[in-house]
């Protein structure tokens, strides 16, 4: 691994779309889907390669048609960069370039510290002073479904001690009760802003607590913030958010409202920012837990580096899609393995890029 580079320009940004489809359909209460945009990203630099993605459900309002446009004009905001990579300088000109596309910024973040990790010749997770040597265990997610296919979720996550279980429908109660008479397994609960009266909300929370629900997150539609606060002031269990908080400046905010946040990339633009939100969130003594959308072993084993520095994980996103495209992160007794190799660990398992 080259680490004598002094005078080199990010000369090539390559980025190619892609649809990930699902093993099965996914059904939250959003709405269901079979399928998920990404754009994979590929940063060169004297050989040295670093590999980003971009993931689109629907609800962050991007597309392949929106990613691929901010990517091209990263392109030239990169090409301005030399060595010693600056990432927060980088960062900060591609995240200026225009308003929104988080995903589409997260996959230059990913890329960008995939590529800084092998120059340096060092894992990303210890850039973050994270330890790789914890158990990470992570949920496995059980969307919405009728109870045969319920039960054939819980089949398939046989292998996982923590249940993610999709919320918001007027068969919730039914889908907690198939789960508890096959699993006393932990349940983390996402409504996906799914109930909309706070009293309503307040009992659903009072009786998962009695289900052995670890957590509920993002209950209420994240423009009901005093809906939520008061909900958060009277729940039995931690209340977390995911669609109310996406980036670092929605922290102050969400502080007072909800016990603790979701980091996603795709929400953050990137691991640059996710792990200011964690350094933030524990100062405001707030839970914390790493998440994913539908994503392969690229984003996630970028996301997975952050892991052993909050308290939940849920970074199930490659074992849910028919195609990872990438190697990187495993999955073992319900825990997620850290590799050392350099960067975010993750490499295409074919040639993307052609």
């Amino acid at each position: 691994m080259k680490t004598n580079l002094q005078f080199y320009f990010i000369v090539k940004l390559t980025f190619v779309p892609q649809l990930l489809k699902f093993k099965r359909p996914f059904a939250i209460a959003h709405g269901m889907r079979n399928t998920t945009p990404v754009v994979f990203t590929k940063l060169e630099l004297d050989g040295i390669i670093g590999y980003g993605e971009a993931s689109m459900p629907p609800y962050l309002g991007e597309s392949h048609e929106s990613v691929l446009k901010f990517l091209k004009k990263a392109e030239s905001v990169l090409k301005k960069y030399k060595l010693p990579i600056d990432i927060n300088a980088i960062l900060s000109a591609i995240d200026s370039i225009e308003a929104g596309n988080n995903a589409a910024k997260a996959s230059v973040d990913i890329a960008l510290h995939d590529l800084y990790g092998k120059i340096h010749n060092h894992p990303s997770h210890e850039l973050f002073g994270a330890s790789s040597n914890q158990d990470l265990f992570t949920a496995y997610t059980i969307p919405m479904d009728e109870p045969p296919g319920v039960e054939k979720r819980i089949e398939e996550a046989s292998d996982y001690r923590i249940l993610k279980v999709k919320l918001g429908s007027t068969d919730d109660k039914k889908i907690i009760e198939v789960i508890r008479k096959k699993s006393d397994k932990m349940i983390m609960v996402d409504a996906n802003e799914g109930w909309t009266d706070k009293y309503f909300a307040l009992e659903m929370i009072h009786w998962l607590a009695e289900r052995n629900v670890v957590l509920v997150e993002q209950p209420m539609p994240k423009e009901k913030i005093d809906e939520t606060a008061w909900i958060t002031a009277k729940s039995p269990l931690p209340i977390i958010a995911d669609e109310a908080v996406k980036r670092l400046s929605d922290l102050e905010k969400a502080k007072d409202v909800y016990s603790g946040i979701n980091i996603k990339l795709m929400k953050s633009t990137g691991l640059n920012e996710a792990r200011k939100m964690i350094a933030l969130a524990r100062q405001y003594e707030m839970k914390l837990m790493i998440g994913c959308m539908s994503e392969t072993s690229c984003a996630v084993s970028a996301a997975a580096q952050l892991a052993p520095l909050v308290d939940w994980i849920d970074l199930d996103g490659p074992l849910l899609i028919q195609e990872d495209y990438f190697d990187g992160i495993k999955f073992s007794d319900g825990k997620i393995i850290l590799n050392d190799l350099p960067g975010i660990g993750a490499i295409p398992d074919r040639d993307l890029f052609k």
